[in-house]
């Protein structure tokens, strides 16, 4: 069986990981021959490969990025785009199944292609840790860590002016990373989609911190909306999925707040830093046992299905179950938060 391995969507720290372990393990315990496409999707449909051996990945589950580049193609548009096009490239090539990295939209077409009959088997892949059906996805733990210091650099500039610090986090429409990253860096408020709040209440956290003699620290995720707000804050268009592409809430914050509290406000947007640089240990260790897993559903002929974290175990979903909704921060997680709040 030749197989190919692309990487779809926003690049991820650990993509290159579970292409060492798929790999790794699918020549030398399955004898199976890989081939790399190039740029997610638009590979797909235009053709674009490269080698993928035991040599061509040798050190990458401790680099970042992805060796075989991605790009946010719609494999459904264009004059070569749609099941039959696509299923004559991979015909073509040579091809007989794909292993597809990638986040909501990349596997949400893998599935209409799974439908209309190819071989596909998904890896998630998203730094927001939003796709439903697995506890984690790779990424998500470098992103946080990455975040995480960000606010502490962010902290010391603060108490330094005595200003209020508002940290932009990434998670669209879920406020995982803030949370995480909220709570391990001990803001003072942390702001998700999942529960608007009023700029009355955000500056009454920020004045009770600067009362206190501190410097206010507000975390905020890109898709995070005030409750006077009927969508999130979005002035950059739509991608290939016709998403919104968000962010600068953070922008939007601080000049509230420095107006209703007269504390100096500044805002970061930290942006695609969160998604560069090398994997953490944990993120290394996820993704080579993704890797290693996603192989051994393509050997079993687990078509539309995503290796999935349950707990500590690898499992395997249909990849509706997968897109079936948003996983959210459940109320009970951002309450215990809240505690910490002011």
């Amino acid at each position: 069986m030749r197989i190919g391995v692309l990487t779809s969507g926003g690049d991820c720290p650990g993509l290159n990981a579970v292409i060492r372990g798929a790999v790794l393990k699918g020549t030398k315990i399955y004898n199976q021959e890989f081939v790399g496409i190039r740029d997610g999707w638009r590979g797909v449909v235009e053709g674009l490969t490269m080698p993928l051996d035991r040599h061509s990945v040798r050190g990458l589950s401790k680099q970042g990025g992805t060796v075989l580049g991605t790009s946010r193609t719609n494999p459904f548009e264009g004059p070569h785009g749609g099941p039959k096009n696509v299923q004559a490239t991979l015909d073509r090539l040579g091809i007989d199944a794909l292993i597809a990295i990638g986040g909501e939209g990349t596997l949400a077409a893998a599935k209409r292609l799974t439908d209309e009959g190819l071989k596909i088997v998904g890896v998630p892949k998203t730094i927001d840790n939003d796709l439903d059906a697995t506890d984690y996805s790779f990424g998500f733990d470098t992103a946080v860590e990455i975040a995480t210091e960000a606010i502490d650099r962010l902290r010391t500039t603060g108490e330094s002016h005595k200003r209020c610090m508002v940290v932009e986090v990434m998670g669209r429409h879920v406020g995982w990373i803030a949370l995480h990253a909220g709570m391990a860096a001990g803001a003072h408020a942390i702001l998700i989609p999942e529960r608007p709040q009023s700029v009355e209440q955000i500056c009454d956290w920020a004045k009770s911190v600067a009362d206190r003699g501190r410097a206010p620290v507000i975390v905020v995720s890109e898709g995070f909306t005030l409750d006077t707000m009927e969508s999130a804050h979005s002035e950059k268009g739509l991608d290939a999925f016709n998403r919104p592409r968000l962010g600068g809430i953070g922008d939007v914050l601080a000049p509230i707040i420095e107006e209703r509290t007269g504390i100096e406000s500044r805002s970061t947007v930290l942006g695609h830093l969160q998604r560069g640089g090398v994997p953490s240990a944990y993120d290394r260790v996820l993704s080579t046992r993704l890797g290693m897993a996603a192989i051994d559903s393509v050997m079993n002929g687990e078509w539309g299905t995503m290796v999935a974290l349950r707990g500590t175990d690898l499992v395997n979903v249909p990849f509706a179950d997968a897109l079936g909704g948003l996983k959210k921060v459940p109320a009970a997680r951002y309450d215990e938060a809240a505690i910490l709040f002011g």
